[in-house]
């Protein structure tokens, strides 16, 4: 195999060496706990500190609003419960399309009695912000949106969705997971309360993440034990994580906007490259409000995983939707909401591009997908299409 080609950088990015580079010291030299009161402990605490600054410039946020957690799935899971426990019951409002973290705290709440409407999305996976004014109840305590789906990349009118909010004094979380550093996004601006953002998104290492809580929002803990993070989230932070956090943050906002037109340009290039080449194909997502990187085609009649299969013989890695539900024999459920076709659906291949893509690699991947289209489709039964 002579060629590697990574397009799965919605799922994960390898890790920037700038970021490398800062975490290093923290894995031997400054090692101290950051809530010990000696000098290694300040060391410690100082580092995250500069760390807490960066990710709250980026966000155009105070540094007591960045909260620490270990991934997005934890954000997501403290920014819901944390919302909903602090009020006792009620009523939340969520899309169908929402990633599990979210989807599945929504499920745990209603368990407990809390009420819960889930939003349609229309072909192109767009909430309608008219559809959430309209599910407003009096009872309302919290409204969760994600910024992008990570499988086809609409952006949602998380502007317009945080006016309603603001307007009915409802809380408003956003899962930014897959936007932050990829996109511009103004807590103030667009009336975010919560918004949880992740480090292996962007560059940096997996198992460190965080969540902006707007000073004065009423929240619970959902983890308990010890002191840190100003009472909100118990457990010793995780320093060379959160140093390297904080550097990707300030090494996207450097290279975020280059970076955003580059990759359009080359997802659009694949998208072009493929429809010219392969017939019955279609682009799920919306057209223009869509992550600069992420491209989801679907192949009518061809099993994805079996797409997913003969590209990686070729060293290329793609998704067959979320990588959160790899293995899955069942159409994507945001492929679904968004009313796809399940002839359509089950051939649905994520590509999502990142700093090291080229224009040879998509031209590879172009190069590389039709033949094995065309002999998946001469290979099915007489009659199947």
């Amino acid at each position: 195999m002579s060629r590697r080609v990574y397009l799965d950088h919605n799922a994960s990015t390898p890790v920037h060496p700038e970021v490398v580079a800062e975490m290093l010291p923290y894995f031997g030299q400054v090692y101290g706990n950051p809530s010990s009161v000696h000098g290694f402990g300040r060391e410690a605490r100082d580092a995250v500190d500069v760390a807490r600054d960066r990710v709250a410039a980026f966000l155009r946020a105070r540094p007591d609003e960045i909260v620490f957690t270990s991934g997005g799935t934890e954000s997501d899971n403290f920014g819901v419960k944390g919302l909903a426990w602090a009020r006792g019951h009620g009523h939340v409002i969520t899309s169908k399309i929402e990633h599990h973290a979210v989807l599945r705290t929504c499920q745990a709440l209603e368990a407990q009695g809390f009420a819960v409407t889930y939003l349609p999305v229309d072909q192109y996976g767009m909430i309608d912000p008219d559809d959430v004014r309209r599910a407003m109840r009096g009872d309302t305590i919290a409204i969760s949106i994600m910024h992008a789906n990570s499988e086809v990349g609409t952006i949602q009118p998380v502007r317009a969705i945080g006016a309603i909010a603001h307007e009915h004094d409802v809380p408003f979380h956003v899962d930014a997971v897959q936007t932050f550093g990829k996109i511009d996004i103004d807590v103030d601006a667009f009336n975010i309360d919560l918004l949880s953002f992740s480090g292996h998104k962007i560059y940096g290492p997996k198992g460190v993440a965080g969540l902006f809580i707007r000073k004065g929002t009423k929240m619970v803990s959902v983890q308990h034990g010890g002191e840190h993070e100003r009472r909100r989230r118990a457990g010793t932070e995780n320093v060379p994580g959160i140093v390297g956090l904080g550097k990707a943050v300030e090494v996207r906002g450097r290279d975020m906007k280059d970076e955003a037109v580059r990759l359009t340009a080359l997802r659009d290039r694949l998208w072009d490259g493929v429809r010219a080449r392969v017939p019955d194909v279609r682009l799920n997502g919306h057209p223009s409000e869509r992550v600069p990187g992420t491209a989801n085609i679907a192949y009518k009649n061809v099993e994805s995983e079996s797409i997913v299969l003969g590209l990686d013989l070729k060293g290329i890695a793609v998704s067959a939707g979320s990588a959160c539900t790899a293995g899955s024999v069942e159409p994507s459920y945001v492929l679904v909401a968004m009313g796809v076709p399940v002839e359509w659906a089950m051939g649905a291949v994520r590509s999502s591009l990142g700093r090291s893509t080229t224009a040879e690699d998509i031209d590879y991947v172009i190069e590389s997908v039709e033949p094995i289209v065309r002999k998946l489709r001469a290979a099915m039964p007489v009659g199947a299409a």
